[in-house]
């Protein structure tokens, strides 16, 4: 395998390491923490310099939050107005709102996966909604739309610190994944992404290129396009608080958001923007081959005469869902129509062409 395993990626500037994390965490959240730690399985593959790999996802590697910023939550205010009010990023316990599975409550699937995954740290006496976990993913091939855009057309990109209160999986937490750890146990998530990468076609030495070094050269490198990850993500679970300006280097921005409301309140946080290229796609580009076919008709019906279906254009058309569940009746109740919203953007997400390029303000 040779020096592919060894060519870590330099970052492209020298990383502060006067930075520290001094969120105070809660018993609960020190327990969650310890127990995916303790329990983290050995990586299913031989990993070769294992700890230099480990170091550079801790350098270079970056948990994105991705987040639909238009959506309206049970309060009545938007998830950018809320984000603006508190300057907080408040996980689905707290919002009642998500982009995956709605059963944030307790009793609920999302509890019972947390159950099994945090040992039941979370569920003692004193525990509250807000200490629950932050879900994203970790992007360390630094794709301009974050590392699971399927949760949300932008993302708040965290510093590299709040990694070190985070722990992670190889596949979604909703499957019981087998690969978990921290940055202190991180092996066995690495080998699953080693595995993982064999069984979608590449060879570990293959032409001397490891599909993780590779990784990781890319993760020094300027923000790349859009990745149009919907399925394939390291998910993260981030402990304790998130406050934007504390823990947030930048809030990356869908290009449909320029000049609108959400985007002026995200961006009066006090956090750096950033935009990515973002996706548009015309209604009758909208193919029946990808999420089923409702999804052209839907297209159709939400946009306007020569309007192109993009982010924000979903976003008012979600919005209508909550003030009118009525108007959306034809399309089934209103669980089916947020399934169907939800599925219509992992559509342009997939299909959509860059509305621009990425760029940093």
């Amino acid at each position: 395998m040779g020096d592919a395993w060894i060519r870590l990626a330099a970052p492209r500037t020298a990383p502060d390491t006067r930075r520290v994390d001094t969120v105070r965490l809660t018993p609960a959240q020190l327990a969650a923490i310890d127990h995916v730690r303790r329990g983290a399985a050995p990586p299913p593959v031989a990993v070769p310099h294992a700890a230099g790999l480990v170091a550079a996802v801790a350098a270079h590697g970056r948990i994105t939050l991705n987040f639909h910023p238009d959506r309206v939550l049970p309060s009545g205010r938007t998830v950018a107005e809320s984000m603006a009010a508190c300057g907080k990023y408040r996980g689905q316990y707290e919002t009642g709102l998500s982009s995956g599975s709605r059963t944030a409550f307790a009793g609920g699937l999302r509890d019972s996966w947390e159950l099994a995954l945090f040992g039941g740290a979370y569920h003692g006496p004193g525990v509250l909604p807000g200490d629950r976990p932050k879900y994203g993913a970790l992007n360390l091939m630094r794709h301009a739309d974050g590392a699971a855009p399927r949760f949300g057309s932008c993302h708040v990109r965290l510093r590299p610190e709040v990694s070190h209160r985070a722990t992670f999986c190889y596949g979604d937490s909703h499957l019981g994944p087998e690969f978990t750890g921290t940055l202190a146990a991180f092996e066995g998530v690495l080998g699953g992404l080693v595995a993982g990468a064999a069984a979608s076609g590449y060879t570990l030495g293959v032409s001397g290129v490891d599909p993780v070094a590779h990784l990781l050269d890319l993760a020094a490198q300027p923000a790349r396009p859009n990745g149009r990850a919907l399925d394939d993500y390291v998910e993260a679970q981030v402990h304790g608080e998130i406050d934007l300006v504390r823990d947030a280097e930048a809030l990356v921005l869908d290009p449909s958001f320029r000049g609108t409301a959400a985007g002026e309140q995200l961006a009066s946080i006090g956090v750096p923007v950033e935009w990515h290229a973002g996706f548009v796609l015309a209604a009758d580009e909208v193919g029946a081959d990808f999420r089923g076919p409702v999804m052209p008709r839907l297209a159709a019906w939400i946009c306007a005469e020569g309007e192109e279906l993009t982010a924000s254009v979903l976003g008012r058309a979600a919005a209508g869902l909550h003030r009118d569940s009525q108007n959306w009746a034809r399309w089934g109740t209103e669980d089916e129509c947020l399934q169907y919203v939800k599925q219509l953007w992992h559509v342009l997400v997939w299909s959509g062409r860059a509305a621009g390029e990425p760029v940093a303000e």
